[in-house]
């Protein structure tokens, strides 16, 4: 019993310890400290629930997001998953400092390291990476990193994959990448690195797989990446490269993904990449390519994924297309189909993803098409026609479907709402009517709705079952009977302009609780502009344009704080401008763009823009910026009274028509005060006095129009108003003078300021916001998809899908 005791002791006594070094453990236990020191919400205890398993009376190696070496040897800390700890579990910005990453940097047997979307900021520290020369795998990405990238990054020898996507890194020394002799993956896309694609990234002769999307490189693809013979994917999209597309590409035999969409490439397709056998996902759309689409591409076995459109390239409709590939996903928008859509299509068995929007395609939907089991089909901009075939809304595989502004006739078959799948549903612009059979309702699935622009009668079916439904369209269409309002309470976009429907506003619109845009313009609404409208405390954009509104604006409208466009003109309203209108918070800032635009920009489907009168003529708002305007018209009613003074308050508003009422009294001297002001339409009012020399501050300002109003003396100059030279925006005043209408005026006239001790009230309007809106694909699946009900189909990115390689 003694001897086995002695064993038992010796056993102890040479066997290396199981647990992980102390001081790995207390650098850990440093850097939990460090964390919740810098967090700037005083709420925020602990980042994640994984967290609370480190303290330090346990093994460190048991912790979670902390993985050891093997228990067979002396046990070190080799692999922290630290992505997205930081997550928004209170209601105050959480701001993580990068010296809060500082104890990390002495873990010296650090293999891999995930410290992805944490919100960090600042600088790496410039010794960071010394001590971590073991390090195979780091990732950064979906930070708020800045400055230059440490040099010593670069001499990690073992390094095989290095992400620093999504930060602001402002430059790279780029010129020591080529020590990474060893590096399999680099994954540099979506940061601020800016230049031409360093010629020493060919000494990187180990290269798998280079990622460098969505930055500001310039410039040609550089010829040393002849040398990068292992090369299996080459991402080089949203950039702004130019210049042919090398010959060489095509020795890069081991390439699978070759990805240079969204760049400013010109020339031919080389023929060259028919010589890669392995190819399987090739994609060139939205360059300037050139020439015809040659039918060997379709003769690459290998080839899966294929992405042409948006370039200058030809379709030869007389060619005769065997493909010898199976695709999964075809893009062809904008090439130059002719004639009905191609028959060979149909022989693609595996086809998920079908783009031929924008081209010249005749006939109707064809059968096999409704018969193929395609995710999504996007046919939008052709010159199709007939009605659509039941048999394509039996699909369990459909979630898109966009046949907008084509020819397509009929009613909609009862059947539609079989297609339970659906999650956009395009039928804008055609010539369907009848009613909206009622199945629709059926779509439990069903994300966004456009009918728009058709000869749609009747009632509407009852949509709230469609709980997930957050942008309808309806406009333009001949629905009639009181305004509906059951739609889904969550709803963000309702459309319904442009149609027969009567009554007062329901009170029942209080109910959408996420209501951001409500459009009912050119309807017969009777009564009043109801007081609830200011109750529905989410609307950025309310057209109630040409709907017959009686009475006074009330007062509540004022407190949408989010409004950034409202449109009441052409109507009947009287009384004052409200004071208050000065407090609308969303008019009153300069708009910036948001996060879930940029999200969106390479969206697939197109949208409609928004149609105003800008700037004196018709003219469309693109949706990709349309967060970046602030917009008001109140013109066309018998508004009456002075202009509130307060109007200056509004300095983020791009437009203001307030013209075609009866207001009197002088121009505030305030107005100077609206710094991104673009349109200011006063005309045809009773306003008098002086034209106030403070719109020479209006830096923006490209339209003024004052005429048929009582003003007197001389017009200012200086600025933007030296620009205002068409007599006809001066035309029908009391007595004006000055350069811009070649009329000189007395010597003793002198521009005298108004008083400012003028009226306090405020607001302003804008030349006719005519938003005659089916406006939005982008915005509203931005909006969807910040909320988390969808992420839309976009290019994927199967690059950035295959899963990282765990150490």
């Amino acid at each position: 019993m003694a001897k086995l005791t002695l064993l038992l002791a010796l056993l102890i006594f040479f066997t290396p310890c199981l647990c992980c070094p102390e001081d790995q453990k207390q650098a850990l236990l440093e850097f939990k400290s460090s964390l919740i020191k810098t967090t700037s919400s005083p709420s925020l205890e602990i980042p994640l629930p994984e967290l609370e398993s480190w303290n330090s009376s346990s093994d460190c190696c048991n912790w979670e997001r902390v993985i050891c070496s093997t228990r067979f040897h002396p046990r070190t800390v080799i692999a922290l998953y630290l992505d997205s700890f930081v997550s928004m579990q209170s209601m105050e910005p959480i701001v993580v400092t990068s010296t809060t990453l500082t104890p990390l940097f002495r873990i010296r047997s650090l293999m891999l390291l995930d410290m992805a979307g944490n919100q960090i900021q600042g600088e790496l520290p410039g010794d960071a990476f010394a001590n971590l020369s073991k390090l195979v795998y780091l990732d950064l990405k979906n930070n708020f990193f800045n400055g230059s990238i440490s040099s010593q990054l670069f001499h990690l020898r073992f390094l095989q994959y290095l992400d620093l996507s999504s930060n602001s890194f402002h430059g790279i020394l780029i010129g020591e990448v080529g020590s990474l002799q060893n590096l399999r993956v680099l994954n540099l896309e979506e940061n601020s690195l800016v230049g031409n694609i360093p010629k020493e990234i060919g000494n990187m002769t180990k290269l798998r797989q280079l990622y460098l999307r969505n930055n500001s490189f310039f410039g040609e693809i550089p010829s040393s990446f002849l040398y990068l013979k292992e090369l299996e994917v080459l991402d080089l999209r949203d950039n702004f490269l130019s210049k042919k597309i090398p010959i060489f590409i095509g020795s890069l035999s081991n390439i699978t993904s070759l990805e240079l969409s969204n760049n400013k490439l010109t020339g031919r397709i080389p023929s060259s990449i028919k010589k890669l056998k392995k190819l399987e996902t090739l994609q060139f759309e939205n360059n300037l390519l050139s020439g015809e689409i040659l039918s060997w591409l379709f003769n690459i076995k290998s080839m899966k994924r294929l992405f042409l459109g948006g370039n200058h390239l030809t379709w030869n409709s007389s060619a005769k297309i065997a493909p010898k590939c199976m695709l999964s996903h075809l893009y062809m928008k904008s090439c130059g189909l002719t004639g009905e859509i191609p028959y060979w299509i149909s022989k693609q068995k595996t086809l998920e993803f079908l783009d031929l929007s924008e081209n010249k395609l005749e006939g109707i939907y064809p059968q096999w098409l409704a018969e193929m089991e395609v995710g999504s089909i996007i046919l939008s901009d052709n010159s199709l026609k007939g009605s659509l075939p039941p048999r394509l809304f039996n699909s369990r595989s459909l979630s898109i479907l966009s046949l907008s502004r084509n020819n397509f006739s009929g009613e909609l078959p009862n059947n539609i709402g079989n297609a339970t799948e659906i999650r956009i549903l395009m039928l804008d612009g055609n010539n369907f009517s009848g009613k909206v059979p009622q199945s629709i309702s059926n779509i439990y699935n069903l994300l966004i709705l456009d009918l728009s622009s058709n000869r749609f009668l009747g009632n509407l079916p009852d949509f709230r079952s469609n709980v997930l439904l957050g942008y309808i369209d309806l406009s333009s269409n001949e629905f009639s009977g009181e305004i509906p309002t059951y739609f889904p309470q969550d709803i963000r976009i309702l459309v319904l302009g442009k149609n027969k429907f009567t009554g007062h506003l329901p009170r029942n619109l209080t109910n959408m609780s996420r209501l951001e845009h409500l459009d009912i313009h050119d309807n017969k609404i009777s009564g009043e502009l109801p007081k609830f409208i200011g109750q529905i405390s989410t609307l950025q954009v309310l057209n109630l344009r040409n709907t017959s509104l009686q009475g006074s604006i009330p007062d509540g409208i004022s407190n949408l704080s989010s409004l950034r466009i409202l449109d009441l003109s052409s109507n009947n309203l009287v009384g004052n401008i409200p004071a208050k209108f000065g407090d609308l918070v969303g008019m009153n800032e300069i708009p910036k763009r948001t996060s879930f635009i940029r999200e969106f920009y390479t969206i697939l489907i197109e949208f409609n823009d928004l149609t105003v009168i800008w700037k004196k003529s018709n003219q469309a708002l693109s949706s990709h910026n349309l967060e970046l305007y602030s917009l008001l018209d109140l013109s066309m009613n018998q508004l009456s009274s002075k202009i509130p003074t307060s109007l200056g308050k509004l300095k983020g508003l791009k437009l203001l028509n307030i013209s075609h009422n009866i207001l009197s009294g002088k121009v505030p001297l305030s107005l100077g005060d609206m710094e991104s002001l673009e349109s200011l339409d006063l005309s045809h009012n009773k306003l008098s006095g002086l034209i106030p020399q403070s719109l020479v501050k209006l830096q923006e300002l490209s339209v003024l129009d004052v005429s048929n109003n009582e003003l007197t003396g001389k017009i200012p100059v200086g600025g933007q108003m030296d620009t205002m030279n068409d007599p006809n925006l001066f035309a029908n005043n009391s007595g004006l003078c000055g350069l811009q209408i070649q009329m000189s005026c007395p010597k003793e006239l002198q521009s005298i300021e108004p008083s400012k001790d003028e009226s306090k009230e405020t607001w302003l309007s804008w030349e006719g916001v005519l938003i005659g809106y089916s406006f939005g694909f982008f915005i509203a699946v931005g909006i969807l998809y910040h909320t988390g009900y969808f992420v839309p189909v976009g290019f994927p990115n199967y690059c950035s899908q295959q899963k990282r390689q765990r150490v």
